[in-house]
């Protein structure tokens, strides 16, 4: 693994917004995914599932951001639960949920900027793409874009998952896009309960395989500019309806800056 060498970077605000209004444009003068109609039919195997907590006790974060997150991701969800990827086809998250906007409802949420927490309109949608990203590792679909976190905000506190399994999103040029490139058709299903947020992964066939997730080569740098920065790798193990491994696959690397000191116990 290339243990890159990061260090925050400083953008004037002009940098930055003339930076997002480039790339948004390319985006849209790019060749994306066609937005797909949700069906409310559902497909009969279950290949993956998945739930994560809807509200979260954050060290310095206000918890009405977190309840507001909870309205932005029912209007996100009601336009991509149930979307059918036939085979060749691309899911764009971007291009499936659409701007966020005051307009279509969206309040703010919690956003993660540059490794700072503020208030935006439409926070907390990054949870949504995390999800759907760590289900799809667990099917036979192709991630063909995913953009990790360049921050690691929060100590691991109650971490089920590796280190650097999620998938950041910003409207629209940091996109997460799934491609299906099997024989069969594959259905995204998705329902907010009292407390999670739950997904599915639904086909016409049952699975024939299954997939295990894990890290490799965890390591926290300290860097000469005196912060710190964490590095892996992911990757999963491939087992056949016997329970046999039949494969190990690389899946990706993690770099981040480190929000915090890994050297203060837990509780501080």
């Amino acid at each position: 693994m290339n243990k890159t060498v990061l260090r925050p970077q400083n953008r004037t605000p002009l940098r930055l917004a003339l930076g997002k209004a480039y790339f948004r444009l390319r985006r849209r003068l790019g060749s994306n995914p066609p937005f797909l109609m949700p069906s409310s039919d559902r497909l009969p195997h279950q290949h993956f599932t998945h739930q994560s907590p809807l509200l979260r006790k954050l060290k310095d974060v206000d918890m009405q951001l977190q309840h507001n997150k909870i309205i932005n991701l029912k209007i996100a969800v009601a336009k991509i639960n149930g979307v059918i990827l036939q085979p060749s086809q691309s899911l764009s998250y971007w291009r499936q949920i659409g701007k966020p906007t005051r307009r279509k409802g969206y309040v703010e949420g919690m956003l993660l900027e540059r490794g700072r927490v503020r208030a935006g309109i439409g926070g907390g949608l990054c949870q949504l793409s995390n999800l759907i990203y760590w289900m799809s590792l667990h099917t036979p679909l192709s991630i063909t874009e995913r953009h990790r976190h360049s921050f690691d905000v929060f100590p691991d506190s109650g971490r089920t998952q590796p280190f650097g399994s999620g998938a950041t999103c910003f409207y629209n040029y940091i996109d997460l896009q799934i491609k299906n490139e099997t024989s069969q058709p594959f259905q995204l299903v998705l329902e907010l309960t009292d407390s999670q947020l739950v997904g599915k992964w639904l086909s016409t066939t049952p699975p024939i395989h299954h997939y295990e997730l894990y890290e490799k080569d965890h390591i926290i740098q300290s860097q000469p500019w005196g912060g710190y920065t964490r590095h892996n790798s992911i990757y999963r193990r491939v087992f056949d309806e016997e329970g046999r491994q039949i494969d190990e696959q690389f899946v990706t690397e993690n770099h981040a800056i480190m929000m915090y000191n890994p050297l203060l116990p837990e509780k501080a």
